[in-house]
């Protein structure tokens, strides 16, 4: 573990807040110090949920640790049962509290509480929440479901989405939509608003969804080889993906595959006349590696940018980032260090980023347009409307997300274009009130700068710094924001190689010819 400003995912245990927040009649004991129950503020603060996650914490204090911890859990845990009564229990330690090794799980064993009390061994100086999430839904599938009689109609469980999860809320919505066209029900949606009573019908569905690797592999591998059922292997983000995912479901279901395709709109939008200025686009991805690699797809066969650069900050699919960077031409990153992504993004200088909360970030502080395509997500990517990734209306809505930073940037740049014109500059006034413009003050100083500077030859500084001329400066702020700082560190570069102390308008067209060849 490490000290840092921000982290892409939260301790294991975390992860289990997530699977414990999506389900119902489930109740979580979690033996932790007073502090970590500012967990709580991630759900009902960023998720904007309209209650406290179902989780009681044993709160122990300092004063605490040299008596009986154990004894304050095994309270907890009582309490919590006749409080809440839960259909099920799943008890476990924070990263704090693992270290006191009290061990919840065999304490809760011995209590003999009348419902299912499921321990959880979640290393927590190990792994972090993505495999917190995974391995805790794993233990109650695990734990509950059992072989029965399938359905007689087709039918299948969509396996993944939790509380926190970008988007699955709705994605749930769309994909169960698409699987109706086809003919296929829905048995069971787990653990986003399943109950333990409901986990224990998971076998009588035909096959599983993996809607996301990241929470929902463990559990769908044990249910493919303990009760017999396939799972899907293709995550329907993009319009060539949900293509492949609907075939893949058909081969499984043996159902024809379906799809209307009357509400797509994303291919011909790409490749309208107002949006060519797509084409050719350089962005660098980042975020979980199932978002990733679907974005990669995407931007490259879907919406014809350039990737230049992609990675994941969940090591447990950095093989599959890997293998995916390989075929795009370009290194992977896999870190969990937000300063080792933003070095690179800067090295790269990509002209749009799509990576989580914390690219939006790193894109403010570098002037390159960013959108958001993975978590760790803010509050303002919980939105009230129906907004999907997956299926038919989650590539609308990818298409809107994406051009919509870019839309923004021109707009943005072409208002800094024209900012010394008449009508344009802060000191006109809005255009709307018919007042008369007036000349900009910061323009006419300007102007007479200009008028006035005699620019001098000179060599590079003793400090090896080079001077932009008034001039130059103002040319260069009509370079589009997300190239400027390129062309502002190839201008300066052409002038050192010359031995330019000053770059004047005629330097920065000069080193722009130079860079074209």
């Amino acid at each position: 573990m490490k000290l840092s400003v921000w982290t892409y995912e939260g301790p294991p245990h975390v992860g289990a807040m997530r699977v414990a927040t999506a389900m119902k009649g489930l109740h979580y004991v979690l033996h932790a110090p007073q502090g970590d129950t500012y967990a709580d503020l991630l759900f009902t603060m960023i998720e904007r949920r309209d209650r406290r996650p179902p989780v009681t914490y044993t709160t122990f204090q300092a004063r605490d640790l040299g008596a009986d911890t154990a004894n304050l859990f095994k309270t907890a845990c009582r309490e919590a049962y006749e409080r809440f009564e839960p259909e099920a229990i799943i008890v476990g330690a924070s990263c704090t509290a693992e270290l006191i090794q009290d061990d919840p799980g065999g304490m809760a064993d011995t209590m003999g509480l009348p419902v299912p009390v499921i321990p959880l061994e979640l290393p927590s100086y190990q792994r972090k929440e993505n495999f917190g999430a995974d391995e805790t839904f794993f233990q109650i599938v695990r734990a509950l479901s059992r072989p029965m009689e399938r359905t007689a109609r087709v039918t299948c469980n969509l396996i993944g989405p939790t509380a926190l999860g970008f988007r699955h809320r709705d994605d749930i919505t769309e994909l169960t939509g698409l699987l109706l066209e086809m003919g296929v029900e829905v048995n069971v949606v787990a653990p986003y608003g399943a109950t333990p009573g409901d986990i224990t019908k998971l076998g009588s569905a035909h096959f599983n969804v993996l809607m996301y690797p990241e929470t929902g592999e463990a559990a769908c591998r044990w249910m493919e080889r303990e009760l017999g059922q396939p799972f899907t292997k293709t995550v329907p983000i993009g319009v060539g993906a949900t293509r492949d995912f609907l075939r893949e479901v058909s081969e499984i279901a043996g159902k024809p595959a379906k799809i209307d395709e009357t509400r797509l709109r994303l291919p011909w939008y790409s490749a309208s006349v107002d949006s060519t200025y797509l084409t050719g686009k350089r962005v660098f991805l980042f975020g979980d590696g199932t978002h990733v690699a679907s974005a990669a797809r995407i931007a490259r066969d879907e919406m014809g940018f350039e990737v230049v650069g992609l990675g994941c900050y969940n090591r447990e699919q950095a093989r599959m980032i890997r293998s995916l960077a390989k075929d795009f031409g370009v290194d992977a990153l896999i870190t969990d260090d937000y300063l080792d992504v933003e070095a690179s993004i800067e090295a790269l200088a990509p002209e749009m980023i799509l990576g989580t909360q914390m690219e939006r970030h790193i894109g403010k502080r570098l002037g390159i347009p960013c959108a958001v395509i993975s978590a760790p997500v803010h509050v303002q990517d919980f939105p009230a409307r129906y907004s999907p990734q997956m299926g038919i209306e989650g590539a609308n809505v990818i298409f809107d997300t994406w051009v919509h930073p870019l839309v923004m940037g021109l707009e943005e740049h072409l208002l800094h274009m024209f900012r010394e014109d008449f009508e344009f500059h802060d000191d006109a006034g809005a255009s709307h009130h018919g007042s008369k413009a007036v000349a900009s003050s910061e323009s006419t100083e300007a102007t007479t700068r200009a008028a006035t500077e005699t620019p001098t030859p000179g060599n590079v500084s003793e400090m090896g710094e080079v001077i932009w001329l008034a001039d130059a400066e103002r040319e260069l702020k009509r370079v589009p924001f997300f190239v400027r700082g390129k062309a502002r560190r190839n201008t300066e570069a052409f002038a050192a190689e010359r031995g330019l102390g000053e770059i004047s308008v005629d330097t920065l067209y000069e080193a722009k010819a130079h860079f074209a060849r």
